[in-house]
């Protein structure tokens, strides 16, 4: 790559970009050095999103991937692009780079017959074809040719644009742009390594080898190389295709109820995963079973991270804001110089939005989430946003399935099957038995203390002293039924040792008054 070929890009990119950069900078000062900023309808943001998204595809592979990962970045750009960007999944030109026959040609001529060759499919970063393998029909996902350069040359190009971009970005977006080109390097250059490709393919394979559900076409390793992954050819029809699930003989909620779960088992228990299931990665077999395709944008976690994101999800279903925090800070998501406060404050304000929604779903939570950090300096990890992607496009699926379908029901019966949280009894005996266990060695002292503060009362040893202050703008209910349930339940102890079954009474009030007490807290 010769330096003038790079500046020739760069101008090329910049001035094709311009008009909406001009666009966006009149709208905060009209005459671009100075006026007042511009009133914009959500219309013209989504036209300007739409000749952006065109833009990127007219660029070639590297920016239709910059696309795709900039739809799950809302820490970065607005809501209306991310809408507009997640088309990109699918839109992809045919004619970006040589002809991959001719890799073929290069890495498998003299193994396959290639007269057997024919290609099935075409993505940004490679094709897919058929072809006869010692008597069998495989799959064949090769790379095209002369983009390894290509992109290479473009992601300069995109780390020598994002300090002039951040120039103009507000504070919070500078945060996330300090570390967006280095994003858009990892997850990209990973999807072009088709030898770490074909090796999680393999590993995901093996996690499912025993769940007769789902099938993932097993690599054939003696024929792959870095630039061909050669594979079990697997036949099915695409997922939403109309009548695909009737003519097997699968319901909808069913189908989508196991995506939901196999994606949740590699996220959640294996901690290696696939990031890209949107429909044509995502397959019906004559026998019912899931097939998944197209391992490029996937991800191994770590044990550490692995926990990190089961906590995410606990907390998240279980609207546990405290647990939320800490998750956040551990992921790397929020500083752990935040302003824990102001932000507990605004998770807080999370929850009760989401909660007085009639229907909840995992993207409106992530929007809901994020939309209101957006006063703080955050960012999201590769990791995470893959894995926040899975969910979000997993449960689009899952929906366009059953438009019904309670994807955070699943989540949950999911953690529960696995034991990460447990069930809405086992955890109201969980929080009774801890509030208990706290409350109990005060009130045994409780006797004791009120004879004392009585004693000092009737001796005149002490005095309540007080200073007018401002009435209490609320209260918080759950203290009060914390109190009353303490005090039944201490009750209901004595009255065992009464020959009458009194104690029955006393704890049937005891078990109401914690059950509300729960539902306050929570």
């Amino acid at each position: 790559m010769t330096g003038y070929g790079y500046y020739l890009r760069y101008i090329q990119v910049l001035l094709r970009f311009l008009p909406v950069a001009i666009a966006l900078l009149r709208d905060r000062r009209r005459f671009l050095l100075f006026g007042p900023p511009r009133r914009v309808s959500t219309a013209t943001h989504r036209e300007r999103a739409e000749r952006l998204t065109e833009t990127m595809l007219d660029l070639g592979p590297a920016f239709i991937k910059v696309g795709q990962v900039l739809s799950t970045r809302p820490d970065v750009v607005p809501p209306t692009y991310v809408e507009a960007f997640a088309t990109l999944q699918n839109e992809v030109p045919e004619d970006v780079g040589g002809d991959p026959e001719a890799v073929l040609e290069d890495e498998l001529g003299e193994v396959l017959d290639l007269e057997t060759a024919e290609p099935v499919a075409g993505g940004s970063l490679a094709f897919v074809y058929t072809a006869e393998y010692e008597g069998e029909r495989i799959a064949l996902k090769v790379r095209r040719p002369g983009l390894v350069s290509m992109i290479e040359r473009d992601l300069r190009v995109i780390r020598g644009i994002v300090p002039l971009i951040a120039t103009f970005a507000d504070e919070r977006q500078r945060y996330s742009l300090e570390n967006v080109a280095d994003d858009f390097e990892e997850i990209i250059l990973e999807e072009l390594d088709f030898e770490r490709e074909a090796a999680i393919m393999a590993e995901i394979g093996d996690n499912f080898a025993d769940d007769d559900r789902v099938v993932i076409p097993e690599p054939h390793a003696e024929l792959c190389s870095d630039r061909v992954i050669a594979m079990e050819y697997v036949e099915g029809r695409k997922i939403t295709d109309e009548d695909a699930l009737e003519a097997v003989g699968v319901g909808r909620t069913e189908m989508a109820t196991l995506i939901a779960r196999t994606y949740l088992k590699m996220g959640l228990v294996d901690g290696v995963f696939h990031a890209d299931p949107h429909p044509g990665n995502l397959a019906v077999t004559d026998g019912g079973r899931l097939v998944i395709y197209d391992y490029g944008m996937s991800q191994r976690l770590t044990s550490q991270e692995q926990e990190d994101i089961t906590n995410l999800y606990r907390t998240l279903v279980r609207r546990d804001v405290d647990g939320l925090l800490n998750t956040l800070i551990a992921l790397e998501v929020l500083e752990p110089t935040v302003d824990r406060t102001a932000v507990r404050r605004v998770l807080e304000l999370v929850i009760e939005n989401l909660e007085g929604r009639s229907e909840i779903t995992w993207r409106a939570i992530i929007t809901e989430l994020l939309s209101m950090l957006q006063d703080f300096p955050f960012r999201i990890p590769p990791n995470v946003m893959l894995l926040v992607r899975a969910g979000t496009v997993g449960e689009g699926v899952c929906r366009s399935l059953d438009p019904e379908f309670d994807f955070l029901g699943a989540t949950r019966s999911f953690l529960v099957d696995h034991g990460f949280i447990e069930s809405e009894l086992e955890a109201l005996l969980a929080e009774t038995r801890t509030d208990l266990r706290e409350s109990a060695p005060v009130l045994a002292r409780a006797p004791a203390r009120f004879d004392s503060v009585f004693g000092q009362l009737e001796r005149g040893e002490l005095v309540v002293r007080t200073d007018p202050v401002d009435p209490p703008s609320g209260s918080d209910p759950a203290v009060g039924y914390a109190v009353l349930a303490g005090a039944l339940f201490v009750a209901t102890a004595v009255l065992t040792l009464h020959t009458q079954p009194y104690e029955l009474p006393s704890l049937l009030a005891a078990v109401v008054a914690t059950v509300q007490y729960v539902r306050a807290r929570r």
